[in-house]
């Protein structure tokens, strides 16, 4: 499956699962919602997968 998808043999379903996870953090998806749909707890999500991204800086370094 992963060759008909055109991945290399470095795409795991963790990279695949911790892709999914950022993306929601960074699409400001809840935390609540997001860790639901990942089946784990929010202190899972937050302490896993929300790590800081370029993203979060500038948007953070806007806001003064």
């Amino acid at each position: 499956m992963r060759a008909e998808a055109g991945l290399g043999e470095d795409v795991t379903p963790h990279v695949l699962r911790h892709t999914r996870a950022t993306w929601l953090a960074q699409a400001g998806v809840d935390a609540h919602q997001a860790a639901a749909s990942l089946g784990m707890t929010v202190e899972e999500f937050e302490r896993t997968y929300s790590h800081v991204s370029p993203l979060f800086q500038k948007d953070a370094a806007n806001a003064f």
